[in-house]
């Protein structure tokens, strides 16, 4: 298991004050009992939960900030269960070295008014009211993160109010998706497609903004892992193939043979790297054996992006960052471009040769046989598909002056309707400013010519993820 294929840990810290529990009986395990029910519904599959308990002094605070990071968390959610110091928030914040989401969560909606002043005990009413005091210390906690220069996030609401609940989800997905980039292995091998100045990207920045660690490898070395790979292993690729893909007549055999070679042989070579994306292009003319292994290589990439190791053509570092943005989402994530607009319509058509991801198509994936790429050397097959009808996003990932880079993000919706039947992945897409303003207002944003396309509408965790990473964030629809 690679490091951006582990669970999240998200570390929790409930926060309150010593002073109070033996003042007002019965409160500290009322508000423990707040604590493991948020523990319990950050629990999942793909996530850790490193409860670090109810935080009550500077001393604790630190003993959980160090705990934290020895238990490498990648998020802390504190929760403010009742009225806090800040500096016990301070030095746990600070040792931890992770985004804080600040939970201020009432248990109810509001207080029984009419009960509470029912109460005779007026040493019982202040405990009570105690534990529906999570917004008073915010404004504190938050003047001394400011001040520290520590960036935190906050969600207010209810305890176990749904909207509340939808919105810390969103931070999870955030997190996730920053820790998988930041420890993923993204591959690299051949060169720029030449001429195409958008996508040349500072491969160090990327490494230093998003954590992610860039493995430069060789045509050569996957052209000798095909050369290796056995007959038997191919036959049963072949098969894999007529399985998962809706294979043309027109395909000759030999050409999913090759294919089938080069795929097996692209297994074997991320498995040796560890590589959890990759992105390619090299002409292949000149020699043989290289020319061969990357003109039968879009099967193999296809089937990688569809099981979560995303490959973009084109050598497009920024976009498959985008593609494994989406992915970790649970999105998908599909390379495309602009190929036309429908005026009649009103609609984008959008897609692009090589890889596509299987898993968010509409249907079965078609294959067909290409003499030759759109303006590359080579011949072979390629995939045809259209992404699931329905809800969709965006995403381009942009270098940015201010910010080093921006995420860019438009939602929108893939239509049925008639598509270019020229063997690459090809979709129709609405958007909510007409296709005249979104082309606009997307090309105004500055991005490379790529981006991906996912399923479902996730604009709102790829905003959080960007505050999380400290990126900017821009949304056009």
């Amino acid at each position: 298991m690679t490091e951006s294929n582990r669970p999240l840990r998200a570390g929790l810290c409930g926060i309150g004050l010593e002073a109070y529990w033996s003042q007002f009986a019965g409160l500290k395990s009322r508000l423990e009992g707040y604590v493991a029910k948020v523990a319990e519904r950050l629990e999942r599959p793909g996530v850790e939960v490193v409860n670090l308990g109810l935080v009550d002094t500077p001393q604790r605070a630190q003993e959980a900030g160090r705990r934290g990071r020895r238990e490498d968390i990648d998020v802390l959610f504190l929760y403010v269960t009742t009225y806090a110091l800040s500096n016990t928030v301070l030095p746990l914040v600070q040792r931890a070295g992770v985004p804080v989401i600040v939970l201020n969560l009432q248990p109810e909606a509001a207080i029984d008014y009419r009960a509470f002043n029912k109460l005779e005990d007026r040493t019982a009413m202040t405990g009570h009211w105690l534990a529906y005091c999570s917004a008073c210390p915010v404004p504190e906690i938050s003047n001394v993160m400011t001040r520290a220069r520590i960036p935190f996030h906050q969600v207010t609401g209810v305890l176990d109010e749904e909207t509340t609940w939808v919105e810390i989800e969103g931070w999870l997905g955030a997190a996730q998706l920053r820790a998988t980039l930041a420890g993923a292995r993204l591959g690299l091998m051949g060169h720029y497609y030449s001429g195409m100045l958008d996508i040349m990207t500072d491969v160090t920045l990327v490494s230093i903004v998003f954590g992610t660690h860039v493995e430069i490898v060789e045509v050569d070395e996957l052209s000798a892992f095909v050369a290796q790979t056995a007959d038997d292993a191919v036959a049963q690729r072949v098969g894999d193939f007529r399985d998962v893909f809706d294979v043309q007549q027109d395909c000759p055999e030999d050409e999913l043979l090759r294919a089938a070679r080069t795929s097996v042989a692209l297994d074997t070579f991320v498995a040796q790297y560890e590589l959890d994306a990759l992105a390619y292009y090299y002409k292949g003319s000149g020699v043989a054996a290289n020319e061969d292994t990357m003109s039968s290589i879009i099967l193999g990439t296809s089937l990688l992006t569809g099981r979560h190791i995303p490959v973009a053509g084109e050598y497009e570092v920024k976009n498959v960052l985008a593609m494994k943005m989406m992915d970790s989402l649970g999105a998908g994530g599909s390379f495309t471009e602009y190929y036309a607009m429908d005026f009649n319509d009103d609609l984008v058509l959008m897609g692009h040769d090589g890889p596509g991801h299987i898993a968010i198509a509409q249907g079965k994936t078609k294959v067909r046989p290409l003499k030759v790429y759109h303006g590359k050397v080579g011949r072979g097959l390629s995939v045809e598909m259209s992404v699931k009808h329905g809800p969709v996003t965006l995403l381009s990932v942009v270098e940015d002056e201010a910010q080093r880079f921006k995420l860019l993000v438009a939602e929108g919706e893939s239509v049925a309707g008639e598509i270019l039947e020229i063997g690459n992945t090809n979709s129709r897409y609405r958007f909510s400013l007409g296709a005249r303003g979104f082309v606009n207002a997307w090309n105004a944003a500055g991005p490379a010519h790529h981006c991906a396309v996912g399923v479902g509408h996730v604009a709102e965790t790829l905003r959080k993820a960007a505050a999380l990473m400290g990126i900017g964030f821009q949304q056009v629809c």
